[in-house]
């Protein structure tokens, strides 16, 4: 049984967090060092060799020079987090008037050395067809490679994952990123929704190449909980205690501002018509 876990902070306050609160030795050590950091103006690896969906050797460089770049960092046979990356990036994009292979590309990198062109065919497939049915496929490409190139690439725009061997499962952050044309990191984007004009505004700004400034992070992380105690850990539970703490408090400023307000309006009708 796996989750997805959301962490309101960087992937080294996650760690420190969890030692605090106890959470078991192996968990704080699965997760120490995964997450996103902004590597931004860093030069990915063009250079770098792949395989596409049609199993064809291909340079990294052969989708940079002329538009922006939309990468995202996945892994193609991902049962939890991946997908829900990949239905956002759709999501926010079929609102645009820009177009994937006319204004820019997207890529998506596998960082399973084990997915293969097969893997990237078929999910380059099944997220075309969920942009726009029938349309043109030319700006979208699902790219798979060696251990070196993976490396490489995931080094230069900061993403950390792990792989888990007990579960067969990559433990990672999920967030994609900008890039300019000449292969530049420009933009991150955290989570797996994103707001169209913001995606429209980080491909615009890119495209010129201009760099952005650092964004907030807020982590969603992909992993399971402890089999063998059958809980997340404190980490978990203190969020979700947080979590609900807040709502009571939303709750209870809700009803004290209503209170004030219909004392006021009881005043104002007591000075208006005091009783006879």
């Amino acid at each position: 049984m796996k989750r997805c876990i959301l962490l309101l902070s960087v992937a080294a306050a996650i760690t420190a967090g969890m030692a605090a609160a106890g959470t078991p030795a192996y968990l704080a050590k699965q997760l120490n060092g995964i997450g996103i950091d902004q590597k931004l103006n860093s030069q990915v690896p063009l250079d770098a060799v792949f395989r596409d969906e049609t199993g064809a050797n291909v340079p990294l460089g052969t989708y940079f020079g002329k538009k922006p770049v939309l990468l995202v960092p996945v892994y193609f046979r991902c049962p939890l987090l991946c997908p829900q990356i990949l239905s956002g990036v759709v999501r926010a994009l079929r609102p645009l008037s820009l177009i994937p292979g006319r204004d820019f590309e997207v890529i998506a990198i596998s960082f399973d050395p084990a997915d293969s062109p097969h893997d990237a065919a078929q999910k380059r497939a099944e997220y075309v067809r969920r942009y726009l049915p029938g349309s043109d496929t030319r700006g979208w490409h699902f790219l798979v490679g060696s251990e070196a190139s993976i490396r490489a690439v995931m080094d230069a725009i900061g993403f950390h994952y792990r792989r888990d061997p007990q579960n067969k499962m990559f433990i990672h952050a999920s967030g994609v990123m900008v890039l300019t044309p000449n292969g530049r990191v420009s933009r991150y984007f955290y989570g797996v929704e994103f707001e169209p004009k913001d995606l429209k505004l980080g491909l615009v700004e890119s495209s010129g190449g201009r760099i952005s400034s650092p964004v907030d992070q807020i982590l969603l992380l992909c992993f399971h909980y402890d089999p063998t105690t059958g809980r997340y850990g404190a980490t978990v539970i203190n969020i979700l205690r947080i979590t609900g703490a807040l709502t009571v408090l939303a709750m209870a400023a809700a009803l004290f501002l209503l209170l004030r307000r219909d004392r006021r309006i009881h005043a104002r009708v007591w000075r208006a018509a005091p009783p006879v």
